[in-house]
């Protein structure tokens, strides 16, 4: 998901500046730009692409203004600190960090709330069960945006993680959605019995005792350049990689679809690509499965801590892990299984939108059985892309609908999310 009207605001900035600039030289530029086009006319449309591409996967979310009392709820929730943490483009490692350290107190999320001091003790709650059979797997999953944001693709989600695993629980560590707009979001799912609940993070919680400790003081502090990307969303990745490295378990990105009971997975992490000998190219960090205290977890967050780059996207994500996981692949210290991305990623993102998509013809409906066949057989879930799918609407007879049909629970707006 995107919201332009942010990058519109800067443009519109942008255009104040370069009003000055004479009539006679934007002609120049103008004339020149057309000429260039003509010859490259082709280049143009596939860098334009491109560029799409690059903006579409940055979520920059500007919430609309509510009721009053949705205001309020939106204060405690972030949303607005979601529009702080955005850090100013086109200046110097030294600007940024200063404009960081003067927009520190607007950083609620690095800070100890009432609420987030409370995350050890609610955790433990709940986690702890008079029957283990409720909480037979720990699942986990983060989000970062606004409450009003969690929509019937992440509810579909959910369901599909308890009509798999309903003896499992779910932990989702979110700001927004410990509040009772969350409660509300989430209670067709606790209202048939299944063991979810949103709880505010303490990071210097998750972090102590971990190689990230100090570079989180020093992240508090205003002495790292948090970079160009939205910081928020590369906390994510340290987070995520900190609660299985404290309590063990599974964690899930929430566009997520569930398709296999998780409890024969141990110590694992999927590939989302090979090469034509099977050889996995790249990992993921969408989908991770491990052991409390497992040292491959410990080597994630060290090397997070050690090379951490907020101008990189996803350098502190999927190529993180590929990274380390590449080093100690054939250690048996490290005792950990990289699946084939059938197991996670059977659908590589800039193809997604097949999934979508009602058949059309016999040869699609064909591929959409064998496919389906195949998923059935191998797959554990789908990870949806949803920086790609967002905009996409389910289909009836496609490959999507039909797997969270059979995969839901409630099965509300399975065709409209």
């Amino acid at each position: 998901m995107i919201d332009l009207r942010l990058l519109r605001r800067l443009d519109r900035m942008k255009l104040r500046i370069v009003s000055t600039v004479s009539c006679v030289a934007i002609c120049f530029l103008v004339i020149f730009a057309d000429s260039f086009a003509l010859k490259n006319d082709q280049q143009e449309l596939q860098g334009a692409k491109s560029t799409r591409k690059v903006l579409e996967s940055v979520s920059i979310i500007v919430p609309q203004r509510e009721s009053p009392k949705e205001e309020v709820e939106a204060s405690e929730n972030w949303s607005q600190d979601h529009i702080s943490m955005v850090a100013p483009v086109n200046v110097t490692m030294e600007e940024r960090i200063a404009w960081f350290k003067k927009n520190l107190p607007n950083f609620e999320i690095l800070k100890a709330t009432p609420k987030a001091l409370q995350f050890e003790k609610r955790a433990n709650e709940f986690f702890r069960s008079d029957d283990d059979d409720h909480c037979r797997i720990k699942f986990y999953m983060t989000w970062i945006s606004p409450a009003s944001l969690f929509g019937d693709r992440e509810v579909l989600a959910l369901e599909s993680l308890f009509k798999s695993n309903p003896n499992g629980c779910l932990m989702i560590l979110s700001r927004s959605m410990d509040s009772l707009q969350g409660s509300k979001l989430l209670s067709p799912i606790t209202e048939h019995g299944f063991k979810v609940v949103a709880v505010t993070p303490d990071l210097s919680f998750l972090f102590k005792n971990t190689p990230a400790e100090s570079w989180f003081d020093d992240l508090k502090r205003g002495n790292k350049d948090p970079g160009e990307i939205p910081l928020a969303q590369n906390l994510s990745n340290l987070i995520r990689l900190a609660v299985l490295y404290k309590y063990g378990g599974v964690y899930l990105d929430t566009d997520f679809i569930v398709l296999k009971d998780f409890s024969g997975l141990r110590n694992s992490i999927g590939a989302q690509s090979s090469d034509v000998n099977g050889n996995w190219t790249r990992l993921n960090n969408a989908v991770l499965v491990f052991d409390k205290n497992h040292p491959l977890l410990y080597k994630f967050i060290e090397e997070f801590s050690s090379t951490f780059n907020g101008n990189r996207w996803g350098h502190n994500g999927p190529y993180l892990v590929s990274r380390v996981a590449s080093k100690f692949a054939t250690s048996h210290d490290f005792n950990f299984t990289i699946l084939p991305p059938m197991a996670f990623y059977p659908i590589y993102w800039t193809r997604i939108e097949g999934f979508f998509k009602k058949p059309r013809s016999r040869d699609t409906s064909k591929w959409v059985e064998a496919k389906l066949l195949q998923l059935s057989g191998e797959t554990y879930g789908v990870h949806l892309w949803n920086r790609q799918s967002s905009r996409l609407r389910i289909e009836e007879g496609s490959i999507m609908g039909r797997l969270i049909s059979e995969h839901c629970i409630l099965c509300n707006h399975v065709y409209s999310s």
